[in-house]
């Protein structure tokens, strides 16, 4: 990744910014939400991949900013939800989407399927992810 940084910074003009935007690992919450209220029914299984993934990746900002290439001007946390209508769409969308990433237990989708059944018309699934973003500016 450090590799990737330099070239990034070799091809930026002398003005340029960097936007680092990704998901922070945390097992992640799986609730049950709507208008009367929200449940968390378990929390989804970090793999050691996405893990490594993401600790790979501040090294290799940090490393980046000790060289000198460039400055931290903002760093922001913030929360991104992914909504499904159903539980099966949710467990589709991370067999497709999130394999070799993150994982549902199937005591977390039953409990998820559980508690949709029984609640609230409007009820929906979720997943909060922490959002990491930052504004990296080029150094001369």
């Amino acid at each position: 990744m450090v590799h990737a940084l330099a070239e990034i910074r070799r091809v930026l003009q002398s003005d340029g910014v960097l936007i680092d935007l990704r998901p922070l690992e945390a097992r992640w919450p799986v609730e049950v939400a709507s208008a009367a209220s929200t449940v968390e029914v378990g929390r989804l299984t970090d793999l050691p991949i996405a893990v490594a993934d993401d600790e790979a990746a501040t090294r290799a900002m940090q490393e980046a900013e000790s060289h000198g290439w460039f400055v931290r001007e903002r760093e922001e946390i913030f929360s991104y939800v992914y909504s499904w209508d159903r539980p099966s769409e949710m467990k589709e969308f991370m067999e497709d989407e999130w394999e070799g990433i993150e994982k549902l237990e199937e005591s977390v989708y039953q409990s998820a399927q559980s508690t949709w059944a029984v609640a609230n018309a409007d009820a929906r699934v979720q997943v909060p992810v922490k959002m990491l973003i930052t504004r990296w500016k080029k150094t001369e």
